[in-house]
C-alpha cells in the first residue's frame, strides 16, 4: 500500500556520508499521523528513490521470473543496486527464486540495511540463506574475472544467472552520478548477457520509458524486448524493461 505524500510531512536527515561516488544521504519524512514513516536516499543532491511506495520494484522481479522458461527449478537472480530494499525483499519472500545476489557499490546502503533504519524492509531477506550481498560497483562485478582459489570468496559458488534485475540509478536515461551510464552502454549490457545463462531475463528498472534503449537491447542480442509501465502518484510512469536471451 503506498504511503500518502504530504508535502508538509517534517524531513530529518539520519545520515550523511561522503564515498568514493559522491555524497550519499538517508533522510526520514514524517511520520504524519496514523502514517510510517518514510526513509529517502539522496545521491549527490538528487532524489533516488524511497520507501512510500514498492510497486515498482516488486514488479521488477516479478516480471523476470514470469519471463524465464517454464519449469527452470530454483533460478538464480542478481540484483543490481540495494536501493531501499523492495527487490531483495520481494525476491526473497518468493519460494521459487535460488540463490539471490546483491551488488551494491554504496558501503552506507548497506550499512543502513544491516544495522539501521532500512532493516525494516530488508532485515528478514538478510536472514535468508539464499541471500548474498557484495559490497562491489555492478560492472566492475559483472566484467570480474571469476574468483580462484587464492581468493575470499567460495570458490564453488556459481556467478552465472537466470535473471538480472538491474535497479541502478534512475535508470539507463538520466543517471545522478556519470560512471552509472556504462552499465547501460553496449559494453555493459554485453557484460550483463555475458553472465546470463541461455534462456535468461535482464529486466532493468527505468523512472520514464526509453525507446532508445529498448533498442539498445536490440542491438545487444537480447530478443523479445518489451516494456511494462507502472503508474505512479505523479509524473510520467516507472517502466520495466525486459529482454530475453536466447536459449
Amino acid at each position: 500500500m503506498p504511503v500518502p505524500y504530504v508535502p508538509n510531512d517534517p524531513v530529518t536527515t539520519l545520515d550523511r556520508r561522503d564515498g568514493p561516488h559522491g555524497e550519499v544521504v538517508l533522510r526520514r519524512r514524517g511520520p504524519a499521523a496514523g502514517a510510517p514513516p518514510v526513509y529517502e536516499i539522496i545521491a549527490n543532491g538528487c532524489f533516488l528513490m524511497d520507501t512510500s511506495d514498492g510497486r515498482s520494484e516488486r514488479l521488477l522481479v516479478d516480471a523476470a521470473l514470469r519471463a524465464l522458461p517454464a519449469g527452470r527449478a530454483e533460478p538464480a537472480v542478481l540484483i543490481g543496486g540495494l536501493g531501499v530494499g523492495f527487490s531483495l525483499a520481494h525476491a526473497a519472500a518468493e519460494p521459487r527464486w535460488g540463490r539471490i545476489t546483491v551488488v551494491e557499490r554504496e558501503r552506507a546502503v548497506i550499512n543502513w540495511h544491516r544495522t539501521g533504519p532500512l532493516s525494516a524492509v530488508s532485515g528478514a531477506a538478510l536472514a535468508d540463506p539464499r541471500v548474498r550481498i557484495e559490497e562491489a560497483d555492478l560492472l566492475a562485478y559483472l566484467d570480474a574475472p571469476l574468483p580462484g582459489p587464492a581468493h575470499d570468496y567460495d570458490y564453488d559458488y556459481d556467478y552465472d544467472y537466470d535473471a538480472i534485475c538491474l535497479d541502478i540509478d534512475n535508470g539507463p536515461d538520466w543517471t545522478v552520478t556519470e560512471d552509472n551510464k556504462g552499465l547501460y552502454s553496449p559494453t555493459g549490457l554485453a557484460a550483463c548477457r555475458a553472465r546470463l545463462r541461455p534462456g535468461g531475463v535482464l529486466a532493468v528498472w527505468s523512472a520514464q520509458p526509453s525507446e532508445r534503449f529498448e533498442e539498445a537491447l536490440r542491438n545487444a542480442g537480447f530478443a523479445g524486448v518489451t516494456t511494462e509501465e507502472i503508474i505512479v502518484a505523479r509524473g510520467v510512469p516507472d517502466v520495466v524493461h525486459l529482454a530475453v536471451l536466447a536459449a
